[in-house]
Formats: structure tokens, sequence, C-alpha cells
């Protein structure tokens, strides 16, 4: 399906609520953070990614390139809604979501009806926690059997959203946790380097390194800075003002600092 058509069934389809009594009583619930009023049936069975995805590199390409298109529908989408920057904080939401592993395996069983599915949807819905167009996407994805490419679609609307708003995405790796005010530094130098509107940090922690930290940015991550060191304590902040000693932009400059 192209982006096009299916930014137009996401603009089309309505969300549908269904009555309860689709609710399965032979399914014992478990309990999950999302909502209070969300609720989850255990399974026993996993689904593995060859059972969709395919093997070896074409598999991988042809998940990826699907995974675009419908990530670039729902920017679409978002962006003629005025509701871009909204969307992407449901989308990260969306990725905790399926990071549970029990979440992702219920909504690939083959031996979960396409009604129990829809139903949690519509409690996600109901529960105000993600707008509806982005509920209405999540059906999308049930409907056309697509929803195990999930978290390659949030990468993907990932790269979407940056090239959108003129956003770098920066990876700082480091033993420790840094500062905030030193993350909002970092990210004023990568904007410097790369001339970029805004620069979202996202951390990692390393504990192979023995000091410093790293920093990746550019097309997927391909730039390098690597400020580790492998001696002294406290050598951390001593790099980072060093980093920071050469020319800094005005601190006036827009820079959206993600923490995560």
């Amino acid at each position: 399906m192209a982006a096009a058509a299916i930014t137009a069934t996401l603009q089309a389809a309505p969300i549908t609520f269904r009555s309860s009594s689709l609710r399965s009583n032979s399914i014992n619930p478990l309990n999950i953070s999302f909502s209070s009023r969300l609720r989850l049936p255990k399974l026993t069975i996993k689904i593995t990614d060859k059972s969709r995805r395919g093997g070896g590199c074409t598999g991988a390409k042809m998940a990826d390139s699907v995974a675009g298109r419908y990530a670039t529908a729902l920017a679409e989408v978002a962006s003629s809604n005025k509701t871009l920057e909204a969307t992407a904080t449901d989308v990260e939401k969306v990725d905790k979501l399926f990071s549970d592993e029990s979440f992702l395996n219920f909504f690939v069983s083959p031996i979960v009806t396409l009604d129990q599915k829809r139903e949690l949807i519509d409690d996600i819905t109901a529960s105000g926690s993600l707008q509806l167009h982005v509920c209405n996407f999540l059906n999308i994805l049930i409907e056309s059997k697509r929803i195990d490419l999930i978290k390659e679609i949030v990468k993907e609307f990932e790269v979407v959203y940056n090239k959108l708003t003129g956003t770098e995405l920066a990876i700082v790796t480091s033993v420790v946790h840094l500062e905030r005010q030193h993350l909002a530094q970092i990210a004023k130098q990568v904007q410097k380097f790369t001339g970029a509107k805004n620069v979202r940090i996202k951390t990692a922690i390393d504990e192979s390194l023995v000091a410093g930290f790293t920093i990746r940015y550019g097309n997927s991550q391909s730039k390098l800075i690597d400020m580790t060191l492998r001696q002294g304590s406290g050598i951390v902040s001593v790099i980072v003002i060093q980093l920071l000693e050469v020319d800094l932009i005005s601190p006036s400059a827009p820079v959206n600092v993600l923490i995560s």
C-alpha cells in the first residue's frame, strides 16, 4: 500500500467503538500501566520475526520500505491536522507500549481475534491516552496485518519527523549519566556543526567505557565525536568543558533537547 493510499485511509477511517459483549471471558487479564482501565490478556504463544518479515537482508529491506510508507502517511496526516508535535509524543508512547513483549505478542498472535485486538485499541482510545488518528493508525496496522512492523514504523516516523522539523538527532553515549545542562550544551555544539534548526539528544549508557562520552549524529548517526578517555575520575565534566570552549553559538538559538 502506497503512502498516499495509507494517508487517505487514515483520514477517512473512523474510530468504531464495539460493545463490551465482545470481551472474552476465557482469558485471564493482566494489568498494564498504560491506563487504569486497560487490561491485556495473558498469552503463552510467541511469534518469531520470521513469521512475517522474511529472512535475510531482503526481508529486512522490505520491512523498512513498508514501515517508511506507513510512517510517512502518519506524519502527513499529523502535519495536515497541525498535530505533528503531539503525534510525535504519542508515537513515543506507542513505542513504550510495544516494548512490552506480552503487549506485542498479543497483537501479532494468530489466536487472538481481530475484534479482541480492536477492543484493546478502543480501550486506549477511551482512556484519552492517544489522539484519535493515532488509534486509527494502530487499527489500520492491525487490519492490514502490519502491526508486527510497529517498532520499525516508530523508527521511520522519527526520521520523517526530524526532516519535517529540521531536527538533528544526536545520540550521546557515556559511562555515567550526564547532567542536563551538559546535554543542552552538547546539543548547541551539534547544532553548530550541522546547522540544524533543532537538536534532539538521546542518551545511552555504556558501562564498558572507562570515562567520557561519544556523540553520534548525521545520516544514520554516521558521524562520530569520540571524547572517551581511559583514566582519571571526574573526567566527564572536564571533557564537556573542553568541548564547549570552542566558539559557542548564541544561547538564543532554538535547541530542543530530548533526554531519554
